[in-house]
């Protein structure tokens, strides 16, 4: 079983319009309502490709309700969520359909008491019993310690569960230093991180903070992973035109999904890069097109880095 955490989970809501237009009234053509959050998505993936997945964090009030609905609607993902008091967030997407472009609006998040953490933490513990990895993903919702990814890191390594993170800011930097067994930065929150916009410096810098491997997203050049066995960068063959949203969640289970099966490096990342093109294909987050994966596979370019890592 692979472990999703998604302690700011949201209720996703998507906005189609024509047009949309500033300072006066939209009209919307089409809504769409799905669990959301990038542990989420990141579940919804793995189960696609065959892993039995199960995804926890916090879910609250009538739109954690809804969100636990839609999720029951997704049989090959087991709902841990835990139950809190407040509301679980929403992020609404408004996308005009003349651009392609997407307008995104997210919410806080509820805040979480300290009984509700130490619930969390219970229902964490017992879950990692039959894990054979765990992602730590997305931002922290009020009331969680900026710490806690460091903290969950360590509770998996001393069960031997191996951890990959996906976050930012501070909690990052902090997750760093528990060594986490993979984090997945993209280029922007690399640089925020290590003060550098050279991804090859700045991956190596993340690495020396503690994570035994890095594997940076670097948009629609590929990804970028500097690890103990070496460095490679992967990338699609060509530009893929579509939403991005999302893709990095994907990029996310295809390495996980890698490193539960055992794959060498070239093939966890031409996995990732692969899934992640295919989600700028489909029709939201969560989702990929499998005949773009399936083409793609084959066709992503691999660079072996000679310089150490």
């Amino acid at each position: 079983m692979i472990l999703t955490v998604t302690l700011n989970a949201a209720l996703d809501i998507t906005y189609r319009l024509p047009r949309l237009r500033n300072h006066t009234t939209n009209r919307v053509t089409e809504v769409a309502e799905r669990p959301g959050g990038k542990g989420l998505n990141v579940a919804r993936v793995l189960a696609a490709l065959g892993h039995r997945t199960v995804a926890t964090g916090f879910a609250g009030g009538g739109t954690g309700a809804a969100l636990r609905a839609l999720l029951s609607q997704e049989s090959e993902v087991t709902d841990a969520l835990v139950p809190v008091g407040g509301a679980t967030r929403r992020t609404i997407a408004v996308v005009d359909g003349t651009t392609g472009d997407t307008t995104q609006l997210n919410e806080p998040g509820p805040t979480v008491s300290p009984a509700e953490w130490d619930t969390f933490l219970g229902t964490y513990r017992e879950l990692l019993r039959d894990a054979q990895a765990v992602a730590l993903c997305g931002s922290l919702p009020p009331g969680v310690p900026v710490d806690v990814y460091a903290r969950l890191t360590r509770t998996a390594r001393t069960a031997g569960v191996p951890v990959l993170l996906d976050t930012s800011g501070e909690p990052l930097r902090r997750g760093l230093a528990a060594r986490p067994d993979l984090a997945k930065p993209n280029a922007d929150e690399l640089a925020a991180l290590t003060g550098s916009t050279e991804p090859l410096r700045a991956a190596r810098d993340a690495r020396r903070r503690g994570a035994h491997a890095v594997a940076a997203s670097l948009g629609a050049k590929g990804i970028l992973a500097v690890t103990a066995d070496g460095t490679w960068q992967a990338a699609p063959p060509l530009h893929i035109p579509g939403n991005p949203t999302g893709a990095g969640d994907s990029a996310v289970a295809g390495l996980l999904s890698g490193l539960v099966e055992g794959l060498p490096w070239p093939d966890r990342l031409t996995r990732a890069v692969a899934l992640s093109a295919a989600t700028v294909r489909a029709a939201a987050a969560g989702e990929f097109d499998p005949a773009t994966y399936e083409e793609l596979l084959s066709r992503v370019v691999v660079t072996d880095h000679p310089a150490a890592a």
